[in-house]
């Protein structure tokens, strides 16, 4: 282990125990219910009947070779107790508190539940567009929910692809800047339907009890039919108990998401958790649109389903929910003890879904190998890394070894290029503007399904 190794990636997601990554179905009981129910997301229909592109497997595997190492031998304190304060940028943290992924993986479940994509593009009204891409937008925070390892920090000029002709897409991402750490994606409609993509780049910094990640980079979804974007940025995420206690995490800040051709907005505010943990999960907002004029409202949890409904409708509802929030604190003064239970988020574990990282069937077959797919793969994707191959496959000592090798190999390239005043040079991203907000953006260039890999760096 050394002290270059960049800690940036490890709070950017949890998941929930839910090993098939689902939602509850939101219920008919307020109109304008927003559905997000990520059972759909394994089967929006085949693609005609070709045969699968490029990696698009048929059927996936549902579970990883081997369980999940155990995290008790080891101290997270004696590692970040002299960063309290401090931006993880630099520190070196035991192969035990990762993950079998990279953070280029970690950046693929997004796309988990698309279905919601694909739902906003087949929708007539921008109000019931904007409704679907805001439940997208919570769904990738989702997705979070109880994944206490960390992934592998992406590599220079490492990437990952992904095709899934079942959900209708394609994703291509490349790690494109190493101090700070940038990750790049791009990801598009196998029916010409939309555009999504952006980059990432969280930073962290350690709080004794907690770690925080202040969300850098803007997320831009394109709806094509409707020539339409609409561009947000994520909230604050925090795992707190790294020291000690059973880990637990929230999110909270405001998400704005716009329509850059309307000039409607979603507001989200996403609540910390608050005394006693009643705010725990919570989210709630509201559309408008370019006069400022409420549309629809919006409330839920991050960790569940979204309900919405009209403005009117909704402030009858908080009125009541303030009056049975009055009574239930009378009642709780009398009973303390039960208040103390509310910080409890009581989902029932399944073991199994614990033994595999908490991954979701989704993400279980995200660095799935199928014999003969290195042939079609860039040397450069996750899936060839051998240190997070040997993790997956419960090898502890070899991964250990390979992530070693792997990071004095980047260091010695780095030094090469130093030596030669060369640049790094991207291959499928370049650095410019995003087109809808004018912010710093990394825009994918094309080219890369074309299959030409012959430029690409030995990093492995």
């Amino acid at each position: 282990m050394n002290g270059e190794e960049e800690f940036f990636d490890a709070v950017t997601g949890f998941d929930s125990d839910n090993s098939s990554g689902e939602f509850s179905e939101a219920n008919q009981r307020v109109t304008g219910v927003i559905h997000v129910d990520t059972s759909k997301s394994n089967g929006i229909g085949k693609v005609g009947e070709r045969p699968p592109q490029e990696n698009g497997i048929q059927k996936h595997r549902t579970s990883l070779p081997a369980p999940m190492f155990t995290r008790s031998d080891f101290s997270v304190w004696s590692i970040l107790k002299k960063c309290i304060g401090l931006e993880l940028s630099k520190i070196t943290m035991p192969i035990a508190f990762n993950e079998p992924l990279s953070f280029l993986q970690r950046i693929t479940e997004y796309m988990e539940h698309v279905y919601l994509v694909h739902k906003a593009s087949c929708q007539p009204q921008p109000l019931e567009r904007m409704q679907s891409v805001a439940a997208f937008a919570v769904s990738a925070v989702a997705s979070q929910w109880e994944r206490t390892g960390k992934p592998f920090n992406p590599l220079l000029g490492e990437t990952y692809e992904l095709t899934r002709e079942d959900l209708g897409f394609r994703f291509i991402s490349e790690q494109v800047s190493h101090h700070p750490p940038i990750s790049a994606f791009y990801s598009e409609g196998l029916h010409q339907d939309f555009l999504f993509h952006g980059s990432i780049y969280p930073k962290l910094k350690f709080w004794g009890k907690s770690v925080e990640a202040e969300p850098r980079g803007t997320i831009t979804l394109e709806l094509l039919k409707h020539n339409e974007a609409y561009t947000w940025t994520n909230p604050t995420c925090c795992v707190h108990n790294v020291i000690i206690g059973k880990l637990w995490i929230e999110q909270y800040g405001t998400v704005e998401i716009v329509n850059h051709r309307t000039g409607d907005k979603c507001v989200l505010h996403f609540k910390p958790c608050g005394l006693f943990g009643k705010e725990l999960h919570k989210v709630e907002g509201y559309i408008q649109d370019k006069n400022k004029k409420k549309l629809f409202m919006i409330y839920g949890k991050w960790t569940e389903c979204l309900w919405g409904l009209d403005p009117a409708a909704y402030e009858s509802f908080k009125k009541q929910e303030r009056r049975t929030d009055s009574l239930r604190k009378t009642r709780l003064d009398d009973c303390p003890e039960k208040a103390d239970g509310d910080v409890v988020d009581a989902v029932p574990e399944a073991q199994e879904t614990v033994q595999m990282y908490n991954f979701t069937s989704f993400t279980v077959s995200l660095n799935e190998l199928e014999t003969g797919m290195e042939k079609i793969l860039a040397p450069t994707d996750c899936r060839l890394r051998p240190d997070i191959r040997g993790m997956e496959n419960g090898n502890m000592d070899l991964a250990s070894q390979e992530k070693e090798r792997l990071e004095e190999k980047q260091r010695e390239a780095r030094r090469e290029r130093a030596r030669e005043e060369a640049e790094w040079q991207t291959r499928w991203f370049h650095r410019g503007s995003n087109p809808y907000t004018g912010t710093p953006d990394w825009l994918y260039v094309g080219g890369y399904f074309e299959r030409d890999f012959s430029g690409c760096p030995d990093i492995y």
